[in-house]
Order: structure tokens, then C-alpha cells, then sequence
């Protein structure tokens, strides 16, 4: 018998039947605060990682290291296929790290992935912007509309932060 149910006949009373309606909703709140987070950060990585899907499998892989390719399949909704070629192109490019999964029995040990961390990340792909930023301040330069090249005007500077191991 539930304190809030003084009748004892298995009916919630008006105050449980609201509370659980507003846990309900502050649930659903949450939940798509929490997509909408993934959704932003999926978008700033697709940039960084050049697709949306190896952006998705870093996500994936910084919430769930030393996952298999079949369970970031799993997590991320992506086909198989499509996951095992990502994984293959980000673990050539050093971002991801790839070991055999260690077990006692007999039979085929899977691949498990871990993504490098997000400082680590944007110190792969800094050097390019700055690269790239450096010609577009020296453009006159390189067009021969002046001479005087501005020794690479933009630096950019990545500290790691411990907190992203």
C-alpha cells in the first residue's frame, strides 16, 4: 500500500499523478538538452574530423572507450560497414588508438577503439589553421601587390588540460 494511495485500492492520488507527470517532463527536458549538447558538438568535430559519422564515432568512443566496431555500430545507429571504414581512416590518421580486446576463451579477440583526447585533437589540426590563416594575412604578398611578408602574423597556441585525459 503506497503512502500516497490512502484508499488502498491501487489508484494513485492527483498529487503522485502530477508529480510523476512533471518527472516526466523535466526527463524529456533533460533528454533533449543532452541531444541538442551532442548535436552542437557533432557539428564544431565534423569540421575538425572532416564527415558527421567520424564525428559521431569520436563522441561515441570518448563516452564508451575501448568500444568494438560493433558496439559503436550500435551506439552511434551507423551501418557497420560505414563504422569499420571511419575507424580504419581515424586510427591511420593517429586520432584513434586500436588494440586487440584481451579474453580468457578461444575464438577471434575483436578491435577495441579509444579517441585521442580533444586537446590532442585540436593540436592535430591547429598547424593547418594556422597555416592557412597565415597566407590569407599575407595574400598580397603572394599576389605581388607588396612585398613586405608579415612573418606568420597569427599563432595559435593549444595547453593541454588535464581534465581531458
Amino acid at each position: 500500500m503506497s503512502t500516497d494511495d490512502p484508499s488502498g485500492d491501487g489508484h494513485e492520488t492527483a498529487a503522485e499523478e502530477d508529480r510523476e507527470g512533471v518527472r516526466d517532463r523535466l526527463e524529456q527536458e533533460a533528454d533533449r538538452a543532452v541531444e541538442g549538447f551532442d548535436d552542437g558538438i557533432v557539428d564544431i568535430l565534423s569540421w575538425v574530423l572532416d564527415t558527421e559519422t567520424r564525428a559521431r564515432i569520436y563522441v561515441y568512443l570518448r563516452q564508451n572507450p575501448g568500444s568494438t566496431s560493433e558496439e559503436i555500430a550500435d551506439g552511434t545507429g551507423l551501418y557497420p560497414s560505414t563504422v569499420r571504414e571511419a575507424l580504419a581512416a581515424l586510427t591511420e590518421e593517429g586520432t584513434l588508438d586500436r588494440r586487440k580486446r584481451e579474453s580468457d576463451g578461444a575464438g577471434n579477440n575483436p578491435y577495441e577503439y579509444t579517441a585521442m583526447a580533444p586537446s590532442e585533437l585540436v593540436g592535430s589540426v591547429v598547424g593547418e589553421i594556422q597555416e592557412g590563416l597565415n597566407t590569407v594575412f599575407n595574400l598580397d604578398c603572394h599576389l605581388g601587390v607588396r612585398t613586405d611578408e608579415n612573418d606568420d602574423p597569427v599563432q595559435i597556441t593549444v595547453e593541454d588540460d588535464e581534465r581531458d585525459s
